[in-house]
């Protein structure tokens, strides 16, 4: 808390995220949703596939997408800007009803998602390098512009591995569901325990980049390594950053949008994230340094012994 207290500067681009989503325009998806959607509806019709189930559902599906704001994109994850409004749906603010612009056909919602996932993975790398300078704990001897590339590097690489593994994972998990709904449920559990392996150096991943100025594939290494070592430790630091921004979150959210009361959740939201990313950088440096310790130590004597 105390770093942050003293560098309030690098509050300014969550600050500058949620006004974004708060007062600027909204790049509402709803019409081309919409369009999918009876694309689909069509498409069954031509194969002789039923379609009542799906017409049924199709107000339900396009409201979804009513009040979404494409411009969420641009909070990123693992390495992204803290947004406290990027998961809520926000409709209007204190100065009226929020601005709205329709995506116009599918390629420009491709351009649209590929655009802000860009900027989105560029301004967290900013977030993070910023955040890393101010806690006084890298080292030296490494530019803004090589942490910046390898930010992009590695998420475009968490980017593709997910894919790779997901969209398979979605196709065994629906086809599990059509066989046998009870066996789905119990891999979905299974799944979840498992993820608790892959939390911690996901979380871990990035900050090798920003404190030691490794490349992405050397930091992924280094977070997985550390999480081999000290899973049980790393994990309760994971779970008690997320504890407390989620808990919070839900205090920063009372305000209505239309009310100004809702800048000092922004604000709050904005320093207690910020600050746990600090901690995180710390701990992680901490913890690397201690590990090198132990390390060192169990090393074998290869020294020659004196006659």
């Amino acid at each position: 808390m105390d770093v942050i207290s003293s560098h309030l500067s690098v509050l300014l681009l969550p600050l500058a995220l949620d006004a974004l989503l708060w007062f600027g325009p909204r790049l509402s998806v709803r019409s081309i949703m919409a369009s999918i959607f009876d694309q689909v509806v069509t498409l069954n019709i031509q194969s002789n596939l039923p379609v009542k189930d799906l017409l049924e559902n199709r107000e339900e599906f396009v409201e979804v997408f009513t009040h979404f704001n494409l411009l969420a994109v641009l909070r990123t994850f693992p390495v992204g800007v803290s947004s406290l409004l990027s998961g809520n749906i926000t409709i209007a603010n204190p100065l009226g009803a929020q601005s709205v612009f329709e995506v116009g056909s599918e390629g420009s919602l491709i351009g649209w998602l590929f655009l802000l996932t860009f900027a989105g993975w560029a301004l967290g790398g900013l977030y993070f390098n910023w955040v890393s300078a101010v806690t006084g704990q890298r080292e030296a001897g490494f530019g803004f512009g090589r942490a910046m590339m390898q930010t992009l590097f590695f998420s475009a690489i968490l980017t593709g591995i997910l894919f790779m593994i997901g969209v398979p994972a979605i196709f065994f998990l629906g086809i599990l569901g059509l066989i046998n709904p009870g066996i789905l449920q119990v891999t979905i559990f299974i799944l979840v325990l498992l993820s608790a392996w892959i939390v911690v150096p996901v979380f871990f991943a990035p900050h090798g980049m920003y404190l030691r100025g490794q490349n992405a594939f050397y930091s992924i290494y280094a977070s997985l390594r550390m999480a081999r070592f000290t899973l049980p430790t790393s994990s309760m630091f994971v779970l008690a950053v997320f504890v407390i921004s989620q808990g919070l979150n839900f205090l920063w959210a009372v305000p209505a949008d239309d009310s100004w009361m809702r800048l000092v959740g922004i604000v709050g939201h904005a320093f207690v994230t910020t600050a746990l990313l600090a901690a995180s950088f710390i701990y992680y440096r901490d913890l690397n340094a201690w590990l090198e310790i132990v390390f060192e130590r169990l090393k074998p004597d290869t020294a020659s012994p004196q006659i």
